[in-house]
């Protein structure tokens, strides 16, 4: 049994994980997790067993990284040595942040193999992904920092740019591609001139407000060349796409340097030898030349459209590396499980497990209040709460084709809600201001408008009268998502301004739904009386609320969350 999960220090290696050794029973050994991920049958992934692979690429760099480390990091440039003892030295950074572990070991794994000699080696002998310019990927379980890490790939880069000028090894055009409109908006704390309420800005750069890079080279840090674009940006026409156009308007696709003209910025566009970072990089992925169907599912077509943009600049102007950084390094295989799916230029990996049992993220756990009148229905239905959506009854009432709001939820469904909604609110009593936020994340819209249907009328409470009127109820508080028009909200290039007294276009009010999504439980912010989230596949990239306390998964989730 786990007696207590936490078992390492967020700023050291890890020395302790729990081993799974079945019928969910655990056992703490000694050492570090190997770096690998689980492949499973969906009845194996509900108890967290499969065949374990090992990722040997991280293995085996972990090993030498450390030796590296240990040695004082040889083979670098004065100025690579400079960053890491500024990034490293927990004394001299006493009030200022400290890096994870995490955070430490992936800016180190990059350097490494691109400063030593050793790792260079190593680089050429990286899988890639079957183009022509080279990708390495750093796996981050989300909420582990990797925009601090992007945000010292950067400095590391630029700074060593503006200090040897011939060295090839380096470059000061970074170029940052985003998953969606809200990413990017975030993303901003990247360029090293950022300043809180300054243009579209809510932060401070990152370099100075965590101290990334030493003031004396904050001057040179700013003389790079930064661009963040979500992958929107990169889409482009293709001839066939001309020829089906219904318009008079036929010109042909751009010139490849006339398309990175419109990509990049005035001066990017002329430059050499870019390095680029994309961010939540598992949407960038090549389908199999070997595939024969004749369309192209969405995600597919978002995937060629990020790629496909990069093949034409690198074409143009030359990536002189690319470095994924992901939680889920995977490409759909259209298989329930699939090893050969992963990405296979993973150079360095700190999974959701590790960064549970380093304190870094939330632990999940089942409700488990029992008061009163709620413990019959606990005890009725507290094993079936860890997959809920599994249950056939459940399962083939939420797949009704047709269903109507008013059909209402199946029993098990229904009894839940009522024991998250208990704690929800003796959860609620602690907090001041805004509200604790539960979400609910649903198979389909059919489905999120009977969830919807259900707190309208005020019918997830039971026998206890103390929730009638809990904020989960309150009309302004509910926030059900239309998927469609977020997703186009989020596919914009620049975000639209809203006034108060706009007559709301259908463009305008798509980004009142992105603003008020990205905002949930934020004071002074439009989703600030938000409390109530309902939608379908809707814990995209960007989605940040702090204010999350309790979730509801009506949907099949891929065993990809609990990979090792």
């Amino acid at each position: 049994m786990i007696d207590k999960l936490i078992c390492n220090n967020p700023y050291h290696e890890p020395t302790e994980h729990w081993n799974n050794v079945g019928a969910q029973q655990y056992q703490k050994l000694e050492g570090r997790r190997k770096a690998g991920y689980m492949v499973s049958t969906r009845e194996q992934a509900r108890f967290g067993v499969g065949k374990f692979v090992e990722l040997d690429t991280v293995n085996h760099l972990r090993e030498r990284v450390r030796q590296w480390r240990e040695g004082g990091y040889q083979y670098t440039t004065g100025t690579t040595r400079k960053l890491l003892r500024h990034w490293t030295d927990r004394e001299k950074r006493e009030g200022m942040t400290q890096f994870f572990f995490c955070q430490i070991e992936a800016i180190e794994t990059l350097i490494y193999l691109s400063e030593t000699p050793e790792g260079a080696q190593f680089t050429q002998k990286i899988p890639g992904d079957g183009g022509t310019w080279q990708r390495i990927c750093c796996k981050m379980a989300t909420g582990t920092g990797k925009t601090l890490v992007m945000g010292m790939t950067i400095a590391w880069q630029v700074l060593n740019r503006m200090d040897y000028p011939n060295n090839p090894k380096f470059t000061k055009n970074i170029f940052i591609v985003a998953p969606n409109l809200t990413v990017k908006s975030r993303l901003q704390v990247l360029y090293p001139s950022a300043k809180k309420g300054e243009g579209d800005w809510n932060e401070d750069n990152y370099y100075e407000a965590h101290h990334i890079v030493p003031s004396e080279m904050m001057p040179k840090l700013r003389k790079g060349n930064i661009l963040i674009e979500n992958w929107h940006t990169l889409a482009w026409d293709t001839e066939e796409r001309i020829a089906k156009r219904k318009s008079v308007d036929k010109r042909g696709a751009k010139s490849d340097k006339a398309y990175v003209k419109d990509v990049l910025d005035s001066r990017m566009s002329k430059e050499k030898n870019i390095v680029v970072l994309n961010d939540e990089a598992h949407h960038a992925w090549r389908v199999p030349v070997s595939s024969k169907r004749k369309s192209l599912k969405k995600e597919e077509k978002d995937a060629t459209i990020w790629v496909g943009g990069l093949d034409r600049i690198h074409r143009n102007n030359g990536i002189l590396r690319c470095f994924d950084f992901t939680a889920t390094p995977f490409s759909p295989s259209g298989k329930q499980s699939d090893e050969e799916a992963v990405f296979p230029w993973i150079v360095s990996d700190f999974g959701l497990y590790d960064a549970i049992e380093s304190g870094l993220v939330k632990t999940p756990r089942v409700v488990i209040r029992s008061d009163g009148a709620l413990a019959k229905i606990r005890n009725e239905i507290h094993s079936k709460l860890y997959h809920i959506y599994d249950d056939p009854e459940v399962k083939d009432s939420l797949n009704f084709k047709g269903a109507a709001p008013s059909m209402g939820l199946p029993s098990l469904v229904r009894n839940a809600y009522i024991l998250l909604n208990y704690d929800w609110l003796r959860n609620s009593a602690d907090w001041k201001g805004v509200l604790p936020s539960m979400i609910t994340i649903c198979n389909n819209t059919e489905t999120a408008a009977r969830v919807k249907y259900e707190f309208d009328r005020k019918g997830l409470h039971g026998v206890i009268d103390e929730m009638a009127d809990m904020g989960l109820y309150e009309t302004d508080r509910i926030l059900q998502i239309d998927s469609k028009m977020l997703d186009d909200a989020e596919s914009q290039r620049e975000a639209i301004q809203i006034n108060e007294d706009d007559n709301l276009t259908k463009e305008k009010l798509a980004e009142r739904l992105r603003l008020m999504v990205d905002t949930v439980g934020r004071s002074g912010e439009p989703g600030e009386r938000v409390c109530n989230v309902i939608g379908v596949s809707m814990l995209s990239e960007g989605w940040d609320a702090k204010t999350v306390t309790h979730i509801m998964g009506l949907r099949a989730f891929s065993s990809r969350a609990g990979h090792r």
